[in-house]
C-alpha cells in the first residue's frame, strides 16, 4: 500500500495512531504563514484534536503524484467555523515515512 493510501485511510478513519506511524521521527510541518515549523509530537497533537473533534472533513482527496521521495495530494477541507479550503500538500519522504509536510491552501467561498 502506498503512503498516500495509508495516509488517506488513517484520515478517513480518524486513526491518530496510524497517522503518527507514517511520520518519520524527524518530521517537520512547515507553517509558511508564520515562518515556523512544528515537530512530530506538535503536529500529532494538532491532527489528534482535529480528528477527535469530528468537525474537520475532507472531500475529493486525491493523489497527484507519489514516488519514493515525494507525495503531492489535494483535497477540500471544511472546518468547524464554516470555512472551507482547497489544500495542496507536499510531503517529502525518507525511509518510507513522511519527514516534511508543507501546505498551500486557498479559501473557498
Amino acid at each position: 500500500m502506498s503512503i498516500y493510501e495509508k495516509l488517506n485511510t488513517a484520515m478517513d478513519n480518524n486513526d491518530v495512531n496510524a497517522y503518527a506511524e507514517l511520520l518519520h521521527d524527524d518530521f517537520k510541518f512547515v507553517r509558511h504563514a508564520t515562518n515556523s515549523e512544528m515537530t512530530k509530537s506538535d503536529w500529532v497533537n494538532v491532527i489528534s484534536g482535529m480528528m477527535e473533534s469530528g468537525k474537520v472533513t475532507r472531500t475529493n482527496s486525491r493523489c497527484i503524484y507519489e514516488n519514493d521521495d515525494i507525495l503531492i495530494s489535494h483535497s477540500f477541507v471544511s472546518f468547524p467555523d464554516g470555512t472551507s479550503e482547497a489544500v495542496l500538500v507536499c510531503f517529502t519522504l525518507s525511509d518510507g515515512k513522511i519527514i516534511r509536510s508543507e501546505t498551500g491552501a486557498t479559501p473557498i467561498n
